[in-house]
């Protein structure tokens, strides 16, 4: 898909976004939360505080949670990118989606798909530390979360080892 705001001073960028291929051209300043909102369409991740606090614009980029209100959009061509909406796979909900509905873990609902996010790149994430916690505690709730879901269910997400 291509989108194109019309500036000649844009550069051009390529992402895969929630699995599918995008060429656009950004001015450099653009963030990728506003790339992804304006010129996608994708409206799920949300601007919340636009400096990075409250994690509503979380998505993942190559599968690592950040915040796209820091995140400069031609600071990651090349990158794959996923949004609350590219959770699921179109068919069912992804797991975490599926266990929001099913525990009412809302409040207002705004900054629900962050957590989202959050959670989903939580789960996969392997680095050392994760969010300043030790990965052996991250692996902890890893495997609470495995203890209570079917395994049919966690396997499509990668979340079965």
């Amino acid at each position: 898909m291509d989108a194109s705001p019309g500036e000649s001073h844009g550069l051009p960028i390529t992402l895969t976004i929630n699995g599918s291929p995008w060429t656009l051209t950004v001015t450099p300043w653009v963030t990728l939360l506003d790339l992804l909102r304006e010129q996608v369409g994708l409206t799920g991740t949300k601007k919340g505080c636009d400096h990075g606090q409250c994690g509503a614009c979380t998505v993942l980029i190559d599968g690592q949670r950040i915040n796209s209100c820091l995140t400069l959009a031609v600071s990651r061509d090349g990158a794959e990118i996923t949004t609350v909406e590219g959770l699921s796979d179109g068919i069912a909900l992804h797991p975490l989606q599926q266990a929001f509905i099913e525990h009412d873990a809302f409040q207002c609902g705004y900054c629900t798909p962050g957590q989202l996010c959050s959670a989903a790149g939580l789960i996969t994430f392997s680095q050392v530390w994760v969010c300043r916690a030790p990965l052996s505690s991250a692996r902890r709730s890893g495997d609470g979360l495995r203890s209570t879901m079917p395994v049919e269910e966690l396997q499509p997400y990668g979340l079965w080892r």
